[in-house]
């Protein structure tokens, strides 16, 4: 029993008799331990309740969710080959009156380009040749930003590094569910020696650029500005690792309602050159959405802090 002071000791046993029948009497200055807790505990608690809430009542979508978000993910792809088709006769005029290239070229290019990245997006969807299709879609952005004259621009570097960044999240997705099968229920996880390891953290730092692209484009407005608020702080956490899939979940329910309600593309007809623009924009934030599905699913990786936080 340690030291408690000479007053409280000489105290204890000059008191009456009677008082040594009576039960102990809490310390005056001493009370029980204060429930308040900080901050930082509170949103701890708070971001871990809505993870476990994913879990459960995701939990039958789980097995689905990675192949909706490589889907939203290559959407852009998709779009740009229906845009491709349906604007055929300005893509081949453009190609060949602007900048100049023989018009069998052009016919071969376009035909090319609508060929590859419609049977790679859906590769890509079904875990089917993942390299391949993932490079293969990667030559066709650099192709078509040498052949309309944008590989220096800045808007097009970073949306389609943007893009590039998705494919390494749904690369990287893949990498992660054929990890987890190796490894045998109540054994310890299986050291990852292979250098795939870092694609995870490679696609959350792209991730970044997913959504600069969304902020540095498109009219600013209340809404708009919420959203980048939310969404740098949830980047932020994205990037260090820290409550990945809480971040993630709020941007991604963000994004998708702000996607719904102010690029709605369908209510302008197709004559309308604000149909084409809200298109685009459309698919554009579709992507980011894929990727933030992918981060909800896959989580952080072995690189971030809610890994480190398992360990120590």
């Amino acid at each position: 029993m340690s030291y408690r002071g000479p007053n409280q000791f000489n105290n204890q046993f000059n008191q009456p008799n009677h008082q040594f029948n009576q039960p102990p009497q809490p310390h005056p200055h001493i009370g029980p331990i204060s429930s308040n807790k900080s901050f930082f505990e509170q949103f701890e608690n708070f971001s871990k309740k809505i993870e476990d809430l994913i879990d459960q009542y995701f939990q039958p979508l789980k097995p689905y969710v990675p192949a909706i978000g490589r889907a939203f993910l290559v959407a852009t792809f998709y779009e740009d080959t229906i845009r491709i088709f349906s604007q055929w006769n300005e893509q081949v005029y453009y190609l060949h009156s602007y900048r100049k290239f023989w018009r069998w070229f052009v016919v071969l290019f376009l035909i090319n380009n609508m060929l590859i990245m419609s049977i790679c997006s859906t590769l890509v969807i079904f875990r089917k040749k993942n390299n391949f299709a993932t490079i293969a879609l990667i030559i066709v952005v650099l192709a078509q930003g040498i052949a309309y004259g944008l590989l220096f621009d800045g808007q097009f570097i970073l949306r389609n590094l943007s893009v590039v960044g998705g494919l390494v999240l749904a690369f990287s997705d893949t990498i992660i569910r054929d990890k987890r099968s190796l490894n045998m229920p109540g054994l310890p996880m299986l050291n990852n020696q292979d250098n795939k390891k870092y694609f995870l953290l490679a696609g959350r730092l792209l991730l970044v650029l997913l959504f600069l692209g969304f902020v540095f484009s498109s009219e600013w407005s209340l809404g708009r500005v919420l959203i980048i608020l939310v969404g740098l702080l949830s980047c932020g956490s994205i990037i260090i690792g820290y409550k990945t899939k809480f971040a993630a979940a709020v941007m991604l329910v963000l994004l998708f309602i702000y996607n719904l309600f102010t690029n709605q593309f369908w209510t302008y007809q197709a004559q309308d050159a604000r149909r084409d623009f809200l298109r685009y924009e459309f698919f554009q934030v579709l992507s980011i959405v894929g990727g933030l599905l992918l981060v909800v699913n896959a989580g952080a990786g072995e690189f971030s802090i809610d890994e480190k936080k398992k360990i120590y």
